[in-house]
C-alpha cells in the first residue's frame, strides 16, 4: 500500500487553516514537515514550520512526518517532539561519526517517535546499511534538499532499487519514503523501483482538487 505525505512547504499564507483541512478530507496519510535551518541546506524554515506543525496539532488528527535538514539534530529534536510527530527524520551528513547517528536514533526514540534517516543524492546508498535494522523508515532524496519544484533526478531511481532489494535480502521491515519531484508522470517509476511513501508538494498544492491528485499518487 503507498501512502502520501503532503509538503506544506510551499503552503499559500493567509489559507494554512484551509489547506491542512482540505488536505485532511482529501485523504494525506501524512503531513511533511520541512525543517531547514539555513546552514544544512541554504533555506530557513525553522520557525515558520514550528508554527505549522503546532498549529496542525491543534486542528487535525493527521500524524505529522517531520523531515530535519538541519546541523543541530538534538536541538530540533527536542524542539518538534513537542507536537508529538509520528515519525522524525534526520539527514546522515549532519552526523559526523556512527556514534553520532546511533545517538540521535535513540534520542527521536526516547521522544515517543518513530525514526528515519535521509540521505542526499550523492550518498550512497550502502552508506544507510548498518542503521537499517534500527530505524523505522530510510528517505531518499531525489533532489538536493532545500528547495521545492524541482525534477527528480532519474538515477535515484537504481537507488531505491538497490536499497529495495538490501531490505528484502535481509528481511527487514523498514519503509521507504522518496521526496523531491515527485508528480503524476514520475510517481510510477518511483513506486516501482520500491518506494511506499511519497512525499509531493508542488504536484499536490497547485493542482485544483488535491484528493484528485493523492489517489492517483496512491494507486
Amino acid at each position: 500500500m503507498v501512502e502520501v505525505s503532503t509538503s506544506i512547504l510551499t503552503v499559500e499564507q493567509g489559507k494554512e487553516a484551509e489547506t491542512f483541512l482540505t488536505l485532511e478530507k482529501s485523504k494525506t496519510d501524512y503531513f511533511h514537515i520541512d525543517v531547514m535551518d539555513g546552514k544544512f541546506v541554504e533555506k530557513d524554515t525553522y520557525q515558520k514550520m514550528l508554527e505549522y506543525s503546532s498549529y496542525i496539532k491543534r486542528i487535525s488528527n493527521l500524524p505529522m512526518d517531520v523531515h530535519l535538514m538541519v546541523e543541530d539534530i538534538q536541538r530540533a529534536v527536542e524542539d518538534f517532539s513537542v507536537v508529538e510527530p509520528n515519525i522524525i527524520t534526520f539527514h546522515l551528513e549532519a552526523c559526523e561519526n556512527k556514534e553520532e547517528v546511533q545517538k540521535n536514533i535513540k534520542l527521536i526514540k526516547e521522544h515517543g517517535s518513530r525514526v528515519g534517516i535521509a540521505i542526499k543524492p550523492e550518498t550512497p546508498i550502502e552508506e544507510v546499511y548498518e542503521y537499517l535494522p534500527y530505524i523505522h523508515m530510510c528517505l531518499i532524496m531525489t533532489v538536493e534538499p532545500g528547495k521545492g519544484g524541482q525534477t527528480l533526478i532519474k538515477d535515484m531511481l537504481e537507488k531505491i532499487e538497490t536499497l529495495k532489494r538490501h531490505i528484502e535480502k535481509n528481511n527487514i521491515d523498514i519503509d521507504i519514503e522518496v521526496d523531491g519531484g515527485i508528480n503524476l508522470k514520475t510517481a510510477e517509476r518511483v513506486k516501482n523501483a520500491g518506494a511506499n511513501i511519497l512525499v509531493a508538494g508542488t504536484a499536490i498544492l497547485v493542482a485544483s482538487d488535491y484528493k484528485v491528485i493523492i489517489d492517483e499518487l496512491k494507486r
